[in-house]
Protein backbone atom coordinates (compact mmCIF):
# COMPACT_ATOMS: atom_id res chain seq x y z
CA UNK A 1 0.00 0.00 0.00
CA UNK A 2 1.45 3.62 -0.94
CA UNK A 3 2.51 5.62 2.33
CA UNK A 4 1.91 9.11 2.56
CA UNK A 5 4.47 11.57 3.76
CA UNK A 6 2.78 12.23 7.02
CA UNK A 7 2.79 8.15 7.40
CA UNK A 8 6.42 7.84 6.78
CA UNK A 9 7.13 10.39 8.95
CA UNK A 10 5.06 8.94 11.60
CA UNK A 11 6.80 5.39 10.92
CA UNK A 12 10.38 7.27 11.26
CA UNK A 13 9.74 8.56 14.42
CA UNK A 14 8.79 5.33 16.05
CA UNK A 15 11.90 4.10 15.14
CA UNK A 16 13.88 6.93 16.51
CA UNK A 17 14.25 4.78 20.11
CA UNK A 18 15.95 2.34 17.99
CA UNK A 19 18.83 4.49 17.53
CA UNK A 20 21.07 6.20 20.09
CA UNK A 21 21.47 9.61 18.65
CA UNK A 22 17.14 9.86 17.83
CA UNK A 23 15.81 11.05 15.09
CA UNK A 24 14.32 14.13 14.06
CA UNK A 25 11.39 14.05 11.35
CA UNK A 26 9.90 17.17 10.07
CA UNK A 27 7.53 17.40 7.18
CA UNK A 28 7.73 20.85 5.63
CA UNK A 29 4.56 23.24 5.98
CA UNK A 30 5.01 24.81 2.59
CA UNK A 31 6.44 22.14 0.45
CA UNK A 32 4.92 19.22 2.12
CA UNK A 33 8.68 18.01 1.70
CA UNK A 34 10.15 15.07 4.50
CA UNK A 35 13.68 16.04 6.23
CA UNK A 36 14.91 13.40 8.43
CA UNK A 37 18.16 14.14 10.27
CA UNK A 38 20.07 11.22 12.15
CA UNK A 39 23.78 11.13 14.05
CA UNK A 40 26.31 10.09 11.28
CA UNK A 41 27.47 7.17 13.93
CA UNK A 42 23.79 5.82 13.27
CA UNK A 43 23.98 6.24 9.85
CA UNK A 44 24.66 3.22 8.41
CA UNK A 45 21.97 1.23 10.81
CA UNK A 46 19.40 4.31 10.07
CA UNK A 47 19.70 3.76 5.96
CA UNK A 48 19.79 -0.05 6.02
CA UNK A 49 16.77 0.19 7.71
CA UNK A 50 15.21 3.20 5.37
CA UNK A 51 16.53 1.02 2.38
CA UNK A 52 14.89 -2.24 3.78
CA UNK A 53 11.66 -1.78 6.18
CA UNK A 54 8.69 -2.35 4.07
CA UNK A 55 7.11 0.43 5.09
CA UNK A 56 9.85 2.64 3.74
CA UNK A 57 11.49 1.00 0.74
CA UNK A 58 13.83 4.14 0.08
CA UNK A 59 15.41 1.86 -2.81
CA UNK A 60 17.17 4.79 -4.48
CA UNK A 61 19.73 7.14 -3.98
CA UNK A 62 19.61 9.75 -6.34
CA UNK A 63 21.46 12.39 -4.91
CA UNK A 64 23.98 13.23 -2.17
CA UNK A 65 25.82 16.61 -1.25
CA UNK A 66 28.13 18.37 0.59
CA UNK A 67 27.06 21.23 2.76
CA UNK A 68 28.94 24.15 4.63
CA UNK A 69 27.45 26.07 7.30
CA UNK A 70 29.88 28.41 8.36
CA UNK A 71 28.62 31.81 8.84
CA UNK A 72 24.76 30.46 7.63
CA UNK A 73 22.45 32.71 8.11
CA UNK A 74 25.20 35.85 9.78
CA UNK A 75 24.19 38.40 7.88
CA UNK A 76 19.92 37.26 7.82
CA UNK A 77 17.78 39.34 10.48
CA UNK A 78 15.74 36.04 12.07
CA UNK A 79 17.77 34.06 14.11
CA UNK A 80 19.20 30.74 13.09
CA UNK A 81 19.26 27.45 15.35
CA UNK A 82 22.91 26.46 16.54
CA UNK A 83 23.92 23.51 13.97
CA UNK A 84 25.97 20.59 16.02
CA UNK A 85 28.82 20.64 13.54
CA UNK A 86 29.66 22.88 10.13
CA UNK A 87 29.41 20.33 7.99
CA UNK A 88 26.89 18.01 6.89
CA UNK A 89 25.91 15.53 3.79
CA UNK A 90 22.66 15.42 2.90
CA UNK A 91 21.15 12.55 0.83
CA UNK A 92 18.32 12.64 -1.35
CA UNK A 93 16.24 9.14 -1.50
CA UNK A 94 13.40 7.71 -3.43
CA UNK A 95 11.18 5.32 -2.29
CA UNK A 96 9.22 3.55 -5.80
CA UNK A 97 7.17 1.61 -4.21
CA UNK A 98 5.06 4.56 -1.93
CA UNK A 99 6.22 7.06 -4.64
CA UNK A 100 7.69 9.62 -2.03
CA UNK A 101 10.61 11.11 -1.78
CA UNK A 102 12.78 11.94 1.70
CA UNK A 103 15.74 14.56 2.06
CA UNK A 104 18.42 13.13 5.45
CA UNK A 105 20.92 15.13 6.39
CA UNK A 106 23.77 14.16 8.79
CA UNK A 107 25.81 16.42 10.39
CA UNK A 108 29.64 15.71 10.29
CA UNK A 109 32.22 16.89 12.58
CA UNK A 110 35.96 16.83 12.99
CA UNK A 111 39.10 17.95 10.52
CA UNK A 112 39.02 16.57 7.95
CA UNK A 113 35.14 15.72 8.51
CA UNK A 114 34.44 11.81 8.64
CA UNK A 115 31.16 10.18 8.15
CA UNK A 116 30.80 5.92 6.99
CA UNK A 117 30.29 5.74 3.01
CA UNK A 118 27.03 4.40 1.93
CA UNK A 119 28.41 2.89 -1.32
CA UNK A 120 27.38 -0.70 0.15
CA UNK A 121 23.76 0.27 0.34
CA UNK A 122 23.56 2.41 -2.30
CA UNK A 123 26.72 2.11 -5.35
CA UNK A 124 25.00 5.08 -6.99
CA UNK A 125 26.79 7.41 -4.00
CA UNK A 126 30.34 6.24 -5.31
CA UNK A 127 30.62 9.63 -7.94
CA UNK A 128 28.18 11.63 -5.51
CA UNK A 129 30.66 11.22 -1.78
CA UNK A 130 33.67 11.50 -4.42
CA UNK A 131 32.37 14.88 -5.24
CA UNK A 132 31.96 16.09 -1.65
CA UNK A 133 35.18 14.74 -0.79
CA UNK A 134 36.92 16.83 -3.64
CA UNK A 135 35.27 20.18 -3.07
CA UNK A 136 34.55 20.22 0.77
CA UNK A 137 36.73 17.82 2.05
CA UNK A 138 34.61 15.25 3.61
CA UNK A 139 36.15 12.09 4.52
CA UNK A 140 34.35 8.66 3.76
CA UNK A 141 35.18 6.38 5.79
CA UNK A 142 35.08 2.70 3.48
CA UNK A 143 34.71 4.26 -0.05
CA UNK A 144 36.17 2.01 -2.54
CA UNK A 145 38.31 4.47 -4.50
CA UNK A 146 37.88 7.92 -2.78
CA UNK A 147 40.20 10.37 -4.78
CA UNK A 148 39.35 13.74 -6.08
CA UNK A 149 36.70 14.05 -9.06
CA UNK A 150 36.69 17.45 -10.61
CA UNK A 151 39.75 19.76 -9.51
CA UNK A 152 43.12 18.34 -10.50
CA UNK A 153 45.60 15.10 -8.48
CA UNK A 154 47.86 18.31 -7.12
CA UNK A 155 45.04 20.52 -6.26
CA UNK A 156 45.32 22.27 -2.61
CA UNK A 157 41.88 22.94 -0.90
CA UNK A 158 38.82 22.22 -1.33
CA UNK A 159 36.55 25.22 -3.49
CA UNK A 160 33.19 24.77 -1.90
CA UNK A 161 34.40 25.66 1.28
CA UNK A 162 32.59 28.73 2.86
CA UNK A 163 36.62 29.84 3.71
CA UNK A 164 38.16 28.82 0.66
CA UNK A 165 39.83 32.00 -1.27
CA UNK A 166 37.57 33.84 -4.10
CA UNK A 167 40.83 35.23 -5.90
CA UNK A 168 43.58 33.08 -6.77
CA UNK A 169 46.81 32.93 -5.38
CA UNK A 170 48.58 30.31 -7.76
CA UNK A 171 48.39 29.24 -10.94
CA UNK A 172 48.73 25.61 -12.87
CA UNK A 173 50.97 23.71 -15.48
CA UNK A 174 51.83 21.03 -16.79
CA UNK A 175 55.63 20.14 -15.28
CA UNK A 176 57.20 18.17 -18.53
CA UNK A 177 60.50 16.68 -15.98
CA UNK A 178 58.37 16.23 -13.10
CA UNK A 179 55.28 14.80 -15.53
CA UNK A 180 52.66 16.08 -13.33
CA UNK A 181 50.39 18.87 -12.62
CA UNK A 182 52.33 21.99 -10.26
CA UNK A 183 51.29 24.84 -8.79
CA UNK A 184 53.49 28.24 -8.41
CA UNK A 185 52.36 31.93 -7.46
CA UNK A 186 50.84 34.04 -9.99
CA UNK A 187 53.07 35.30 -12.44
CA UNK A 188 50.77 37.52 -14.92
CA UNK A 189 50.66 41.07 -14.41
CA UNK A 190 46.87 42.35 -13.21
CA UNK A 191 44.79 43.68 -16.02
CA UNK A 192 42.78 46.89 -15.33
CA UNK A 193 39.39 45.86 -17.35
CA UNK A 194 37.48 49.36 -16.94
CA UNK A 195 37.54 51.13 -20.37
CA UNK A 196 39.81 54.13 -20.20
CA UNK A 197 38.01 56.81 -21.82
CA UNK A 198 40.19 59.24 -24.16
CA UNK A 199 39.18 62.85 -24.91
CA UNK A 200 40.96 65.45 -26.82
CA UNK A 201 42.24 68.42 -25.95
CA UNK A 202 39.87 71.15 -26.01
CA UNK A 203 36.62 68.81 -25.88
CA UNK A 204 33.58 71.11 -24.28
CA UNK A 205 35.27 74.52 -25.00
Amino acid sequence: MTRTVTEIADRLKQLSGEFPGGVDAQVSGLTGELTVEVGAADLIAFVLRLRDDPELRFSQLTDLCGVDYLEYGAEGEAPVPERPARFAVVYHLLSMKHNQRLRLRAYVAGEPPLIATVTDVWPSANWFEREAFDLFGIVFDGHPDLRRLLTDYGFIGHPFRKDFPLIGKVEMRYDPEKKRVVYEPVSIEPRVLVPRVIREEGYGD
